[in-house]
């Protein structure tokens, strides 16, 4: 399998830039909405505390009758606030709610869309899943069992499958995205460190999804511009020994 690069690998500055994998804002999303919702529900439980031990009942006595003036029948309550309190509560809400929903929008979006870096070009790389290997084709025809990609640079990928439902993913890289026959599925990930990762199938698709990996290596840029420039849209036919070691086809 390889050596595997640990997580620092992932969403790291580029130029100058914080690029963030999708997996690091979706954490950071979670820990926002987990303060908030810890520190909502501290305040709740502590005031309803707070006012069940002032108002408690004792022995013998009214609870209410020294703390709270009560008005008499046909008398309009008097001493409160004008519902400043409510006002205040509310809006004070309506903000942080709006608030949260603007930055939530914003986040999805970064991970929808991707980073786009100044003075880079993304790197886009067609892979199709098939019964029971990855085939990656780069934008020069070249097509290969191994992905290749350069360190410090965004990788979109453009998923879809050549029979049926597969999922790629590679863990390390905290990358994923469904293979569906007929459709395309877009992901990204950059990575920081040069190794050899793993690339696997996470959907059910036959007698040989165990068998269903594929090597990823991360190398520098400047090897990787020079294996690029080497390719000339050549095909390496491992797809298709990978496909015939298991009793499938591409197609």
């Amino acid at each position: 399998m390889g050596h595997m690069v640990p997580h620092a690998a992932i969403g790291v500055p580029l130029h100058g830039g914080d690029v963030r994998a999708p997996a690091d804002v979706f954490n950071s999303i979670f820990e926002v909405f987990l303060v908030l919702g810890t520190a909502v529900g501290v305040l709740v439980v502590t005031y309803t505390l707070y006012h069940a031990i002032k108002y408690r009942e004792t022995a013998g006595e009214d609870p209410y009758a020294d703390k709270v003036e009560r008005p008499s029948m046909g008398e309009m309550p008097t001493g409160g606030s004008g519902g400043r309190k409510v006002f205040y509560s509310f809006g004070i809400s309506a903000i942080i709610v709006v608030s949260l929903i603007a930055w939530t929008y914003s986040s999805l979006a970064y991970v929808e869309d991707g980073p786009q870096i100044a003075g880079e070009e993304d790197i886009t790389v067609q892979v199709e899943g098939f019964r029971f290997g990855w085939a990656f084709i780069y934008p020069n025809g070249h097509e290969a069992s191994t992905l290749k990609v350069p360190r410090n640079r965004v990788v979109r990928l453009e998923v879809t499958s050549r029979d049926v439902f597969h999922n790629f993913g590679i863990p390390e890289l905290r990358v994923k995205a469904d293979a569906i026959p007929g459709q395309t599925t877009d992901a990204w990930f950059t990575a920081s460190e040069t190794g050899t990762y793993q690339a696997k199938c996470y959907e059910l698709c036959g007698s040989g999804h165990s068998v269903m990996v594929a090597p990823v290596e991360v190398m520098p840029q400047d090897e990787y511009q020079s294996w690029y420039a080497g390719t000339n849209g050549t095909q390496n036919g491992s797809s298709n020994q990978t496909a015939a070691s298991v009793g499938g086809a591409p197609a």
